[in-house]
């Protein structure tokens, strides 16, 4: 019994510390300190203030920059090349001189020619002296009509022959005209492909440069089929689509030009048609064979709610943005997602303009989270 007894007195007299200790810690205002310093901390995050204004709609396709035209330049006759005209890399207009043949061979050409066609209008010249001759003495019945006739054949042989002599005169100037090359088109030159003292010949296939027109020039660009009869809607309806190249990452905007045509069939491999827009080039930005990225636009929403799309959120069921409230709490807020344009989101419902949402520090947050907000701006 004794010992039953001294154990239930060790047990109280422990009930007892406990309740003692217990109610001191509750009263003393040096250990109620740390437990309120021990409190979660508000959440720092960045918000951005919904705004209301026009989402355009862009197609974006990989495309590669055309010259509106590209010519090769080359000789059509056979020579010595005697001069280059043009420097490397120059713009050059329709009509400069580029290069130049040696012309000698073909003035001898067309001096023989000359001299055959002289000659033969000297012969003409006799013969029509002596059909008049033959006219009076026929008249007077002098010669007979055979002669007469004969001599009036022989006329027109020598008219024949001096017709004849002027195709090669023609020929000849013509060939003497191709020595000197000049430019078919306005449009930048490249390297030069043959130098001077060089027998160049037509036939050649390399040339001796090459003409890139490079205002207007084109961007061939593909999008899927898919967009096809909104676009050709638009076209029909005589619509001018805007179209915009921009650098390989799609930041930088390279130039604006408008949507020209588009291909006439379907890329059975890719699914695509190919896209042709035209651009002034005023700035030369543009360069043949550039790779870019073109962007149509389809379409423009105008007065819509927009945010930027690093506040829009995926849950298993909905979509939905953290709200930050006046009281510095977040609200978890379903909406209806819009159109998304880059790093823009368009709210079709459950927003309204100037609600702050949540951009950075996501992660961390829940319905209800004290929040503190470090950061705001707009969705653009």
């Amino acid at each position: 019994m004794g010992r039953n007894v001294r154990r239930v007195v060790v047990w109280l007299s422990l009930i007892a510390v406990v309740l003692l200790g217990s109610q001191w810690f509750q009263r003393s205002p040096k250990a109620r300190g740390p437990l309120r310093a021990a409190a979660v901390p508000a959440i720092p995050v960045v918000g951005h203030a919904a705004q209301k204004g026009d989402l355009p709609i862009y197609l974006t396709g990989l495309g590669s920059v055309t010259a509106y035209n590209t010519v090769t330049v080359r000789t059509r006759v056979d020579g010595e090349l005697i001069r280059v005209a043009f420097d490397e890399g120059q713009i050059v207009q329709a009509g400069d001189l580029l290069a130049e043949i040696d012309p000698r061979p073909f003035q001898v050409a067309l001096t023989q020619a000359e001299g055959q066609s002289e000659r033969d209008m000297a012969v003409l010249e006799n013969a029509r002296v002596d059909l008049a001759r033959y006219e009076v003495l026929y008249a007077q019945d002098s010669i007979p009509k055979q002669q007469l006739d004969t001599q009036v054949s022989t006329v027109r042989q020598f008219e024949a022959a001096i017709k004849a002599d002027r195709g090669p005169i023609d020929s000849a100037k013509l060939q003497l005209t191709y020595t000197r090359i000049t430019s078919p088109i306005t449009g930048r030159i490249g390297l030069r492909l043959v130098d001077v003292g060089n027998i160049v010949h037509a036939t050649d296939q390399t040339g001796l440069a090459v003409i890139t027109q490079l205002q207007p020039i084109s961007v061939i660009f593909s999008i899927s089929q898919d967009y096809v009869p909104q676009v050709m809607k638009k076209l029909r309806a005589g619509q001018n689509m805007r179209v915009e190249a921009y650098d390989r990452d799609l930041k930088n905007r390279i130039a604006s030009g408008t949507l020209e045509t588009i291909d006439n069939q379907v890329d059975v491999n890719t699914g695509t048609v190919r896209f042709k827009g035209v651009f002034a080039n005023k700035d030369n930005a543009l360069f043949p064979n550039q790779f870019v990225n073109a962007r149509l636009l389809i379409d423009v929403k105008r007065g819509v709610i927009l945010v930027p799309t690093a506040a829009v959120q995926r849950g298993p069921e909905s979509v939905f943005v953290y709200v930050i409230t006046p009281d510095s709490t977040v609200e978890v807020r379903n909406v209806s997602l819009g159109p998304i344009e880059g790093d823009v989101a368009s709210i079709n419902k459950g927003l309204s303009e100037g609600d702050i949402v949540v951009t950075q520090g996501i992660d961390k947050l829940q319905s209800g989270a004290k929040v503190t907000l470090r950061d705001t701006g707009t969705a653009r």
